[in-house]
């Protein structure tokens, strides 16, 4: 078992990782670090659809009137996304489907 000696601290997890350093979820420091990985995940998610399209970020950006450079922050995280640009990549640009849960 991979923990610090003395101090019971679990390195052998990525949840143990994350609860080491980032608090335990619930705390305001692992709520920003979860809601930064979802974020970088839409970002992968967009960049995947997009090369599955085989589209250019410049052809994607043509499709829903954003530039080049715009859809490049979006897929490497650099840029906040409205839910409404979010549907309009999505739906118009990728011809595909927004699905968003809620967990309470």
């Amino acid at each position: 078992m991979n923990q610090k000696r003395g101090n019971n601290m679990d390195t052998t997890s990525w949840k143990g990782i994350k609860d080491n350093v980032y608090g335990k979820k619930g705390t305001e420091r692992r709520d920003d670090l979860e809601r930064e990985v979802e974020s970088f995940k839409i970002g992968l998610l967009l960049k995947k659809a997009r090369e599955e399209k085989q589209l250019t970020q410049k052809q994607l950006g043509d499709l829903v009137d954003k530039k080049r450079t715009y859809i490049s922050r979006v897929e490497n995280n650099s840029s906040n996304i409205t839910l409404k640009t979010l549907f309009e990549i999505v739906e118009k640009g990728l011809g595909g489907k927004v699905n968003i849960s809620i967990e309470v």
